[in-house]
Formats: C-alpha cells, sequence, structure tokens
C-alpha cells in the first residue's frame, strides 16, 4: 500500500484548486510532494480517474514533463471516469447498444406507433420523437429513474399535453425494463454500482483519485463519493470558488433557483457527503494568476437572489485595478468585424512568441476566425474539427442522399457535378463537358435532367468519343439515383455509397476517386461503417426519410485535419478549455444565446416534473458553461469579445458578461475607469479591424459606357416597355437590341412576370 494521505481517520477527503491555476500541472506537483522520497514506484500505485480525454492527454504531458525534471519514476495509470474498463470487475462488461443503434430502434417503434395512431404527432415528427426519446433513455439510465419515479409524478395537474406525451415515455420505459438492452450510459451506470458494491466488501488500499470532474451527473457523483469515502480515496476538485462566503454557499440550496450557478455542483456534492464547502482543503498551495479578479468574479456571479450583496460586499474590493488588468473589453459592431479584430489579436500573440487560444460555442465564430487569419498564412488547431457534413465527402454524400429516388433538376445536377471530389480520373475534361451540358440546360429550360436528355445532348454534340463516353457516364448514374425506391435502410446505403464512388472515380475508372482520401475521407468511411452495422434495425425507408437520416448521422460526426505539434494558436470549445492553458486567452461570443447556449427545450417533462422524477434540470448546462466562463476569465491575459448585432437584430450580451459590466459600472471609486480602461483596451483592435479593409486611396469611379454605334445599326423602334429601359440604364438596350447580348436563363424557371404574362396571352388566345 502506497500511504498518501496524512493518516486522519476524517472522511471524505476533498480537495480542490481555484480557478487561474494551471490544474494539470498543478495536480501533478501535488502528487510528486505527497509521495516525497517514496521510491519511484509508488507513483505506479496510484490511479487517477480523469473526467474528460483532454484532461486525461493534459495529465499525462505534465506527469512527463514533472517526472523528467524530478529524475526517473513509473508514471500512475491514467483512466477517463466514464470509461468501463477502468472501473469493471473482471470479466464484467456487458454488451451495450450503440446510440445510432438505439435511436434508429425508437424510430422504428415511433413510427409504427403513429400509424397506428396518427393524432399523436405528424409523421415527418418521427425522427425528432425518436432522437428525444433516445437522449431520455439514456439520462434515465445514467440517473438511475426508473418507471416508478416516472409514475410517482402526478400529471393531473398538468396540461393534457404532458398526459399525450407519457404515451412516448412509455416506449423508453418498456426498453429500460428490457433484459440485455443496456445503452453505454446503462452499461457504465452498472458497472459504477456493482463497483461501488465492490468496494464496500474490500476497499481498494492503493491510491485512487477523481480528477477534473464537478459531478453534475447522477452516475459519476454516486463514484466520487464513493472514492472520497476509501482510505486511500480523494478528488480534486476544479475551479473551486475558495472566495465565496459562508452565507453565499447557503444560498445554492434549491436546486430550481440555484441550478446555474457555476458552484452548485460543489454545494450539492458536499451536502451529500455529510460536510461542507469549508472542509475542503486546497490541493496544493498553487496561486492562481490573479486573486483579485477571482474575488470580482465571485461577487459577480452570486446567486441571482442574493446580487444585493454587491451594494455590502461591493465596495470592499479595493484592487479593482489590479483585478481588470490584462482584461481587454471588444464590443464589435459585427460578427465579422468581432472575427477580424480577434485575427489581429491572434496574429499580434503569435510574432510575440505566445500561446494563443479562442475558446467559444460559436462554430460560425470559430470558422470566421479560421478565414481571416489565412491572409497571414497562420492555421490554427481546432480541437472541434469541421463537421463531416461540411467536409467535401460529407457535401457529396449528402448531395446524392437528397437525389435519391427521382431524377435530379437542373440545379441539383449542376451543383453535382462542380462538386471537387466528383470525376478525379478525367477533370479537364468533366469540367469542359460540365459547362457545355449547362449551358444546353439553360437555353432549353430542361426541368429535369433525366437519362435521356443527357444522350440527346451528346449526339447533338457530333460524334465524340470521350464526350459520349461522359455522357452515359452520367447517365447510368442518374438511372441508378432515380431508380432508388422504397427499401430497407442497409440496401438504399449499399445502393448510396456505390452511386457515390461510381460519381467520384470518374467515367470508365474503378475503385472510388478520392472520396474516402484524408482526415474527411476516414471520418465519413467511419461514420457509413456504423450507419452499415445498424441500418438493419431502421428496417424499410423511404428515400426522403433515408437522406434526413443519413445527414442527421454526418452532422453529428466531425473530422479533423492533422496539426503539427506545437502550433500556437489553438481553437477550444468550453469543455477542452478546462484542460488547458495559453499565454492570451479569448472568450469569444459572449451574447445570450450563445454563451450559454439556451436551455434545451424537453418535449415530454416540464421543470417540476423533471425534478420530481430526479432528472437533470435544463439549467444544468447553464451551469456546467458558468463554471467553465469562471474558469476560463481566470487567466493573465484575457479577451471578452460579442458583436452587439447578428445578421438579424441587435444582441444581448451574455448574462455574465453583463453581471461582470454591471458590476464594475456600480462599484465606487476606480470601477467606471476599470470598465472604461477594458473598453479601450479593445477598441484598438477594432479600428484596426476598420482599417485592414480600408482603401489605401481612393479610385475614382469609371465614366458611364456611351456607345456611339454606326447609323446603320442603330434603333429605329423600341417597345413601350425598352422606353422606360432607354431612361434609366441606357447601356442595357444597347447590349440586348445591338450586341445580341441575353442573359442566360436560370436552371430552375421561376413564375416570374413574363412567364405570368405568356400564361394569360395564351388563356386569352383560347
Amino acid at each position: 500500500m502506497t500511504k498518501m494521505f496524512e493518516a486522519d481517520p476524517t472522511t471524505p477527503r476533498l480537495f480542490a484548486l481555484p480557478p487561474g491555476v494551471d490544474f494539470p500541472r498543478a495536480v501533478v506537483q501535488g502528487l510528486f510532494e505527497r509521495l516525497g522520497d517514496r521510491p519511484p514506484t509508488a507513483l505506479a500505485r496510484v490511479t487517477l480517474l480523469a473526467n474528460a480525454r483532454s484532461m486525461e492527454q493534459a495529465l499525462s504531458a505534465a506527469l512527463v514533463e514533472e517526472a523528467a525534471s524530478r529524475g526517473a519514476a513509473l508514471l500512475p495509470r491514467i483512466n477517463l471516469v466514464t470509461d468501463p474498463w477502468a472501473l469493471a470487475l473482471p470479466h464484467e462488461v456487458p454488451e451495450a447498444v450503440s446510440p445510432l443503434a438505439r435511436r434508429l430502434e425508437l424510430l422504428r417503434v415511433v413510427r409504427a406507433l403513429l400509424e397506428r395512431e396518427p393524432g399523436l404527432a405528424p409523421e415527418h415528427d418521427a425522427f425528432d420523437l425518436a432522437d428525444s426519446l433516445a437522449g431520455l433513455l439514456e439520462e434515465m439510465q445514467f440517473e438511475a429513474v426508473g418507471r416508478d419515479a416516472i409514475d410517482r409524478i402526478d400529471v393531473a395537474e398538468h396540461a393534457a399535453h404532458w398526459q399525450l406525451g407519457r404515451r412516448f415515455i412509455d416506449i423508453v420505459l418498456d426498453m429500460l425494463e428490457a433484459e440485455g438492452t443496456r445503452d453505454e450510459a446503462g452499461r457504465l451506470r452498472h458497472i459504477i454500482d456493482r463497483t461501488i458494491a465492490a468496494w464496500e466488501a474490500a476497499p481498494p488500499t492503493d491510491p485512487l483519485i477523481v480528477v477534473g470532474s464537478t459531478g453534475s451527473r447522477g452516475a459519476s457523483r454516486d463514484l466520487m463519493k464513493a472514492v472520497a469515502r476509501l482510505p486511500a480515496g480523494a478528488i480534486i476538485l476544479p475551479g473551486f470558488d475558495f472566495d465565496m462566503p459562508d452565507h453565499a454557499w447557503k444560498a445554492l440550496d434549491d436546486s430550481l433557483t440555484a441550478e446555474d450557478h457555476p458552484q452548485f455542483r460543489y454545494r450539492r456534492l458536499v451536502d451529500e457527503l455529510g460536510t461542507s464547502p469549508q472542509d475542503v482543503r486546497p490541493w496544493t498551495t498553487a496561486q492562481p494568476e490573479n486573486t483579485a479578479r477571482n474575488r470580482l468574479v465571485s461577487l459577480a456571479l452570486r446567486p441571482a437572489p442574493v446580487t444585493d450583496q454587491w451594494l455590502r460586499e461591493g465596495p470592499s474590493l479595493r484592487d479593482i485595478p489590479e483585478a481588470t488588468r490584462g482584461v481587454t473589453l471588444l464590443e464589435a459592431g459585427s460578427p465579422r468585424e468581432e472575427a477580424q479584430a480577434i485575427a489581429i489579436g491572434i496574429r499580434e500573440a503569435v510574432e510575440n512568441g505566445q500561446r494563443v487560444a479562442l475558446v467559444t460555442p460559436d462554430r460560425t465564430l470559430a470558422r470566421q476566425v479560421e478565414a481571416a487569419l489565412q491572409r497571414w498564412r497562420i492555421s490554427a488547431d481546432d480541437s472541434a474539427g469541421e463537421p463531416l457534413h461540411l467536409t467535401p465527402p460529407g457535401r457529396l454524400l449528402c448531395q446524392i442522399a437528397d437525389m435519391l429516388g427521382r431524377s435530379p433538376d437542373g440545379v441539383a445536377l449542376v451543383a453535382l457535378l462542380k462538386h471537387p471530389l466528383v470525376a478525379a480520373s478525367c477533370r479537364g475534361d468533366h469540367l469542359r463537358f460540365g459547362r457545355e451540358l449547362e449551358l444546353h440546360l439553360r437555353r432549353k429550360s430542361v426541368a429535369t435532367a433525366d437519362p435521356r436528355t443527357l444522350r440527346d445532348w451528346a449526339r447533338g454534340k457530333g460524334n465524340d468519343e470521350a464526350r459520349t463516353e461522359w455522357a452515359e457516364w452520367l447517365a447510368g448514374a442518374i438511372e441508378r439515383i432515380a431508380a432508388t425506391g422504397r427499401a430497407p435502410a442497409e440496401d438504399l446505403l449499399r445502393a448510396h455509397v456505390g452511386i457515390a464512388e461510381t460519381l467520384a472515380a470518374g467515367p470508365g475508372a474503378t475503385g472510388a476517386g478520392g472520396l474516402w482520401d484524408a482526415a474527411a475521407g476516414d471520418a465519413a468511411r467511419a461514420a457509413v461503417t456504423t450507419f452499415e452495422a445498424a441500418a438493419d434495425i431502421a428496417g424499410e425507408l423511404a428515400p426522403a426519410d433515408y437522406a434526413v437520416l443519413f445527414r442527421d448521422i454526418f452532422s453529428r460526426e466531425a473530422a479533423r485535419e492533422k496539426v503539427p505539434p506545437g502550433n500556437p494558436v489553438m481553437i477550444w470549445g468550453p469543455i477542452e478549455a478546462r484542460a488547458r492553458r495559453a499565454d492570451r486567452v479569448i472568450l469569444g461570443g459572449l451574447n445570450e444565446g450563445v454563451w450559454p447556449e439556451p436551455a434545451r427545450p424537453d418535449p415530454w417533462l416540464s421543470r417540476q416534473m423533471r425534478a420530481d422524477a430526479g432528472l437533470l434540470l435544463p439549467e444544468r448546462r447553464l451551469g456546467l458553461s458558468a463554471h467553465d466562463f469562471q474558469q476560463a476569465i481566470a487567466g493573465g491575459d484575457v479577451w471578452l469579445t460579442r458583436s452587439v448585432r447578428d445578421a438579424e437584430a441587435r444582441t444581448v450580451p451574455s448574462r455574465w458578461l453583463n453581471r461582470l459590466l454591471n458590476l464594475l459600472d456600480g462599484l465606487p471609486g476606480d470601477g467606471a475607469d476599470a470598465l472604461r480602461a477594458m473598453r479601450a483596451r479593445g477598441q484598438r483592435y477594432l479600428d484596426l479591424a476598420q482599417a485592414i479593409d480600408a482603401p489605401q486611396q481612393r479610385v475614382p469611379a469609371a465614366a458611364r459606357p456611351a456607345p456611339v454605334p454606326p447609323a446603320s445599326h442603330r434603333l429605329t423602334r423600341l417597345s413601350v416597355t425598352e422606353v422606360q429601359t432607354l431612361v434609366r440604364d441606357p447601356y442595357a438596350v444597347y447590349a440586348r437590341r445591338i450586341l445580341r447580348l441575353s442573359p442566360l436563363d436560370g436552371l430552375r424557371q421561376l413564375p416570374d412576370a413574363p412567364l405570368r404574362g405568356t400564361v394569360i396571352h395564351k388563356i386569352l388566345c383560347r
């Protein structure tokens, strides 16, 4: 047994580190300090249970670095709290139903129910209903909520909608009670319960430490409580607010009003352990980069019912300039301006040799920043990657899926032909033939590009063997697309992938071209393989339903390009930012509805019903986001950015940013001055963003065209409508009547005014 903690019978052992501390590094340093001069093998007997893969990787890197500085050592085991094999007893890892298989099974059951009772919901909502039920089923398993908890809910006091929703919830309850049908969440819950029971009979003697988890989910919280009570167990909490006074902790006693507070999960954890927040001890003596800022943010994020404490405690904050030192407030006029200013700040940090990270849940902002950085050939390591359905292979596969079951119209066909992965074997001829075909479709106003139309077009172009082969290849692919009808999902998938490979290879070629190449191709192939393994569960699908399902599967996956190690520019989501550090941290997209994201509506249970059943409240995600914000803002050089307008209207600042700004503006003394200094630092980058696209010199406007055709070519007659055009835009009449230039017709003929007039004339003639 490796003795790691003091011989204190007091349990449970709760340790924590404040916001602003390099959490992985401090955890590792604390390990080495507690082991002291023990032999190198002592560290190998320690097991760390990390909350996420990013935390696991950060701990591993910190261990290697610390061990290199201290001498040889055998490193501890690091596992994930959510890894069933890390906790399972020998031969105790049961099979689990994959998430996709569960959703497809629910889809089949929901569709059968809607066929029997059409009045319950529209048939086209079956996909959304099945997806929502799958989330409810997973949550019920992880939170150990069964039929008895749902039965105890008194639906008589609720609207009839909730009573109707019980019909769908019964589907979940039936699956929950079926033997051998656990999801991954249910399997993990089962293993955690069995592991806790085994520990009660025979506690492990080697150190076991849970690192980085907040205990926001029921199963993980139960595991943390069991570890904290072990003889050699401990918990190390991240971002614990040591500055919160006792009366503020007491205000977090009601989950319905305090769930969205960043420290609420810790209050619930210590209550269930029978301790208090004052019993949580620092893991090390490491201090945050800015203790004054931690006190300021702690006061700003007090629970809503006790914000009157600002008036009492605010004047005692004497070090406001120190708290806001290094904080830049950037309020841009538009999302594009915000992205441009962030890119300039990133470039500045790179030139100064700093590591810089953009932390945001807004994927659109992240992509805009990446695009702006290309101006200086700066690439970013984006932890989220690119959504699979937006990658070239994903777009091609989704385009083909949308076309299944019908001959494509001109718009769909031309978009398909212009895809960069189509016809890799003869790209030059393919683009030439594609342009010729597009002109033909426009001039002839072809509504549907069927195989006969393509073959007739090729014959009309003369005896060109390459063009004929190309048209036959394309016509064959369209025939296969149009011939697809209602069929089992696995048959639709097989036909779909075969068509995509044929189009990617090109005429006369075999293989799949570049469809499965690079990181995006690997991710697309993996997603198709996952779908293929569970497709038989979905049963028969119409092509349109298959397309919706396929696109949904791809939208949930991501492709991540490999980035050279040591890249100083990172883009993180709030979860990844918990375990990583950077010299400059930019918190982007701080608008309400973006960060935090709005609580997801539950179509089945209200907030009170969820609380009664023991399920998670919608505000849980808000509280986790608030905790991420509290930790991220505690760095040294921190930017807070938002756009005051989006594409539609003015935006509302994020609730946490709003609280911080209101508190600073109302503080006596240095508060308002500190806020003006934060805005002034941000304005500098906004000015640079506006100047970077400003023209260096004004270019004089070109003279208005004034063609003078010879007298023999001048017009002698004009229609009434052309007289108006002649007055407004003479060059348009010159181009149309003298040069004989006419705009190309659209690929899809719309019911515009000329067509309406033509139809009316034909009616009158009859």
